[in-house]
């Protein structure tokens, strides 16, 4: 399958503009508000996300963010945990060493919980100690179906480690770099998953993103060789987050893609009605989220794939 019904997002409690990954994250801003504040906006934020996910039939499997931890970014559980078919668990390397907090193994608990199998662990987080990182399905863009995992090279998304993963989870690796414009500089983005989306029959993409004429003909290749309906999207919309969404599966087998509003207003009518001919389309507004932790929709939801025990 690529896509589930069942999503595990943590309810942040110290959420604010992380520092340690405003280095290369440039999506990140900074807004003049008490951290008390921001944290308060992103809770209301977070529960207004969760109340129309599960008002569509999609499960939710909110996990609590533990104030003694200080982890402003563990709203994104996305970038240290994967769940899969097989019942294997992915666990991967952070840059930031203040995100290394959020990998808790009480969150397995409450899956097993719940009636979900775990079978194996794939631990990569001793490539810390190397300062190699992947930071899961923010860097690494899965298609389960045609088992390919692709990937934009960036610091925190190492090759020999994406190429370890792809061996280990048995991907066929497809590798680019993906750039964004910055005080007239072109720089690395940070994760794929805010330059690319892969639902079940389409992409949405910023092939514009991709410099390499190369490496943008292969990703396009691949991409059309699986039957995909590529949606390409500008810089300017990827900046709105509009790369950064997920397809997910609500009730009745009725399949949605997710995104923040702002992503969603960035969108033409074209691109919506192209969206639309595939899946149904759910926003929330998550403007505080995206402006402080410079990201958005997609990193708040681990897709949550494990089998029923």
């Amino acid at each position: 399958m690529q896509i589930t019904n069942t999503i595990l997002m943590v309810r942040p409690v110290a959420f604010r503009m992380n520092e340690e990954t405003a280095v290369n994250n440039y999506f990140q801003e900074d807004l003049s508000l008490k951290n008390q504040e921001i944290n308060l906006k992103a809770q209301e934020e977070f529960d207004a996300f969760v109340t129309k996910l599960q008002a569509h039939g999609v499960q939710v499997v909110v996990i609590e963010d533990r104030i003694e931890e200080d982890t402003p970014d563990s709203i994104f559980p996305n970038n240290w945990i994967s769940f899969h078919e097989d019942g294997t668990i992915g666990v991967y390397p952070m840059f930031a060493e203040n995100r290394r907090r959020e990998r808790r193994e009480d969150v397995f608990d409450v899956l097993e919980d719940k009636g979900f199998a775990i079978d194996k662990i794939v631990d990569y987080t001793s490539a810390e100690e190397e300062e190699l990182y992947l930071e899961g399905t923010g860097s690494i863009i899965l298609d389960r179906v045609h088992k390919k995992a692709y990937c934009a090279l960036s610091d925190r998304a190492d090759e020999e480690l994406f190429i370890e993963f792809c061996e280990d989870f048995d991907m066929f690796p497809v590798i680019f770099t993906a750039n964004q414009t910055v005080d007239g500089k072109r720089l690395p983005i940070y994760h794929t998953n805010v330059m690319m989306a892969l639902a079940e029959t389409f992409a949405v993409i910023c092939l514009e993103a991709i410099d390499d004429k190369k490496e943008r003909k292969n990703v396009i290749d691949h991409l059309k060789k699986d039957g995909k309906e590529i949606i390409a999207i500008t810089e300017k919309q990827m900046h709105s987050f509009a790369g950064n969404m997920l397809q997910v599966l609500g009730a009745d087998d009725n399949r949605y893609l997710v995104m923040s509003s702002t992503a969603y207003n960035s969108l033409t009518s074209d691109q919506l009605k192209t969206i639309e001919q595939h899946c149904g389309i759910l926003h929330s507004p998550l403007s505080t989220i995206e402006t402080c932790g410079g990201g958005s929709a997609r990193c708040m939801m681990a897709e949550v794939f494990l089998p029923k025990k």
